[in-house]
């Protein structure tokens, strides 16, 4: 079924060129978001969800939305997630399905981008927490 849309009309629909780059994207994930200004702390803007043989690029407040709790995501949280979209399209991990969907982006200068070998100098802090 073509239309049906089982993210319900949250986040950016991608493909990954193959199964196993699920796990690469999701770490990936953990590295991109907003940093604490006084420590290092990054909180994980993003996370792929998996849905019926079907991928997803959410926002963390999406999750919450799309679990049925309250969320008060903004037009930048969505920048941000376009712009992360964006990322993982450019460094080639993923291919988003429809670029409109993710045109609305936000300046890197508001994104932290760690390094995988930086990141066991940071305390990596997601906002959602998959299947729970």
């Amino acid at each position: 079924m073509e239309n049906d849309d089982i993210f319900s009309g949250l986040g950016v629909e991608i493909k990954l060129k193959t199964k196993e780059d699920f796990l690469k994207v999701k770490e990936t994930l953990t590295r991109l978001g907003v940093s604490s200004k006084k420590d290092k702390k990054l909180y994980q803007s993003c996370h792929i969800l998996h849905k019926r043989g079907r991928y997803a690029i959410m926002h963390f407040k999406e999750m919450f939305i799309l679990d049925n709790l309250e969320s008060d995501i903004t037009r930048e949280d969505v920048q941000r997630r376009n712009t992360i979209v964006k990322l993982l399209v450019d460094w080639g991990l993923v291919e988003a399905l429809d670029s409109e969907r993710y045109a609305d982006q936000l300046s890197l200068a508001r994104i932290k981008i760690l390094a995988h070998r930086e990141k066991n100098e940071w305390e990596l802090i997601p906002k959602y927490h998959v299947g729970k």
